[in-house]
């Protein structure tokens, strides 16, 4: 089974802490990541871009002039693609670009991305995460203590207003929750901050 070291706020180590195997130990399928990424991405598109084709456009019912006899090409209205105020040519139309994913692949992934990310040394475990206020000195102290240079991305076991009041300010710093964590969200962070309660909130939905 896995460890990792357990930190407090002030960023020593405190002990240890086991981490699932199934989880943080799993095999690392690339394929399923990529795939859960794209529906991810895909899965935020509104699709609702829309152009007019030419039999959409309005005007142009006229022949705009004699079929021979002019030297110019022939044209039946001014509404083709290659005239200004023209149709689109394969105009685009709303669409959906849902990507569906089976659950099973989709915990893979999950698993695939945690196990990523522990090997690269890059999620830290701590034991609490509280502030007297919901104040943006406050959280930027803590992290400090933690020395963070890349993307940081701090997963609360719920929704807590002072973290996320206090942390919304600060450059490079997200904040989630364990119902709302995702591949997406795992691999573009530089680190991972868990607190206790949210790894086991994580784990009890994925082992």
């Amino acid at each position: 089974m896995p460890k990792t070291a357990l930190y407090n706020m002030e960023g020593a180590a405190i002990g240890e802490v086991e981490l699932s195997e199934e989880i943080f130990a799993a095999p690392i399928n690339v394929g399923a990541m990529h795939l859960v990424v794209r529906s991810i991405l895909a899965n935020k598109r509104q699709g609702t871009q829309s152009a007019l084709t030419r039999s959409e456009v309005r005007g142009g019912g006229r022949k705009i002039y004699r079929q021979k006899g002019t030297g110019n090409a022939r044209h039946h209205g001014n509404r083709a693609p290659q005239f200004t105020h023209g149709g689109v040519v394969f105009a685009p139309k709303p669409r959906d670009y849902v990507i569906n994913v089976p659950k099973k692949v989709r915990r893979l992934a999950f698993r695939s991305a945690l196990s990523s990310k522990l090997n690269a040394g890059e999620i830290i475990i701590v034991d609490k995460l509280e502030l007297a206020e919901a104040k943006t000195k406050l959280m930027v102290k803590v992290l400090k203590n933690f020395d963070l240079s890349k993307n940081t991305l701090l997963v609360l076991p719920g929704r807590d207003e002072t973290i996320i009041r206090a942390a919304s300010n600060i450059e490079k710093v997200d904040t989630t929750y364990v119902n709302t964590l995702n591949v997406y969200d795992i691999l573009k962070a530089g680190k991972i901050i868990l607190t206790k309660d949210a790894l086991a909130g994580v784990e009890e939905v994925y082992a």
